[in-house]
């Protein structure tokens, strides 16, 4: 099958699932197209079947902003028509999947492609519920030939909001398992080396709520010694250094940056601290739970999905970071509890949530969407 791509190429969940389901796609024969205004940091080594093109974007004195997704619209009609494309799949309503649609309409060859788009949280939460993007995201979704949502939390709130007219399909997040797994790590080029090492990765927007990390962690060190190792960067990121200044548990908390090979991190910690105002799905806990790490986050949202309390990780209520800490200094001192606790993420992760399940998914329904 011929299949274009539209996707955010940037180190978040979306962008990860578009482009390891490109790549897993390629791999069973498909030819993929993708089109991004980057190339995403996952196709940077040369794979057969798959294809990056840019939008090339061109500044006009009349507009304000450049017209990004005008250029976009543009470039998967050029890509779609050259290359016969049978399958557009846009990661997000806006501005994907309303870019690919205006693309069909362009098309001279009389072979419309059919479009499936996925949900990944931010269009629907954020843009959606804007009344300025409401009826452009409800037309997106209602003229796609198939919508996916990466969890159920997702796909109710979205049926909640907007009453679509047909289903949505729910379709979770995947791993590779030969990549994210438990490994052998030079902790001590994190940590010293009698410390435990918490660990929270994130892009540092205020929904993950970074600084209830810190204010967990300054409990757990007053009874364990350990480092909080934070991965990522953001709006919130000088918040997180502001109350660890004043917690004066600075010196006790490392800042990485952002890391695109996360599966090289995450087995360096004991647990890892996920506190967000919501996730619509938790790629994070799913990586950690693959490493045989386990997780503390927050009863909100997707996560719930893919963290079972009490087996894998547990969950707490928003901000409760006394109940964070808690459980924290449980998983820390109890070495057999963190080990089996690991043991039944991964566990859970090969049954629910493997590469091989989730693109046999995707691909049983780019068939039934074609052969309509």
């Amino acid at each position: 099958m011929r299949i274009g791509i539209t996707c955010h190429p940037t180190a978040g969940g979306s962008g990860v699932l578009a482009t390891d389901l490109g790549i897993a796609l390629a791999e069973r024969g498909h030819t993929v197209h993708f089109v991004t205004y980057e190339m995403p940091f996952r196709l940077r080594e040369f794979r057969e079947n798959v294809f990056c093109h840019t939008v090339n974007l061109v500044s006009y004195p009349q507009f304000r902003f450049p017209p990004y997704s005008l250029a976009l619209t543009t470039r998967i009609a050029e890509i779609a028509e050259e290359n016969d494309i049978e399958l557009w799949h846009a990661h997000y309503a806006i501005p994907h999947a309303v870019c690919a649609l205006l693309a069909r309409d362009m098309l001279r060859n009389g072979k419309p492609f059919k479009l499936v788009t996925t949900l990944h949280g931010t269009d629907i939460t954020l843009v959606g519920n804007d009344p300025s993007f409401f009826r452009l995201t409800k037309y997106a979704m209602e003229s796609s030939e198939a919508v996916t949502a990466v969890s159920n939390w997702l796909n109710e709130e979205t049926q909640r909001e907007f009453q679509l007219s047909q289903p949505i399909r729910t379709i979770y997040n995947f791993l590779d398992m030969d990549k994210f797994g438990p490994g052998k790590t030079e902790r001590c080029k994190l940590a010293p080396k009698h410390h435990k090492v918490i660990m929270h990765v994130s892009n540092f927007r205020p929904v993950k709520r970074v600084t209830d990390v810190v204010r967990a962690f300054k409990k757990v060190s007053e009874r364990v010694p350990a480092t909080l190792i934070m991965v990522g960067d953001g709006p919130e990121r000088m918040a997180a250094l502001g109350v660890g200044k004043q917690l004066g548990i600075a010196d006790h908390v490392k800042y990485l940056g952002s890391h695109e090979n996360i599966e090289a991190i995450l087995p360096c910690a004991d647990l890892i601290f996920q506190p967000s105002e919501h996730e619509s799905f938790g790629l994070v806990p799913l990586e950690a739970m693959a490493c045989e790490v386990p997780v503390i986050g927050t009863a909100s949202g997707g996560i719930c999905e893919v963290v079972e309390h009490g087996v894998t990780g547990f969950l707490c209520e928003v901000g409760n970071t006394d109940s964070m800490a808690d459980y924290a200094i449980q998983l820390l001192t109890d070495g057999h509890l963190a080990k089996e606790m690991g043991r039944r993420g991964r566990e859970r992760v090969a049954r629910l949530f493997s590469r091989e399940r989730i693109v046999d998914q995707y691909e049983e329904l780019y068939e039934e969407v074609t052969s309509k």
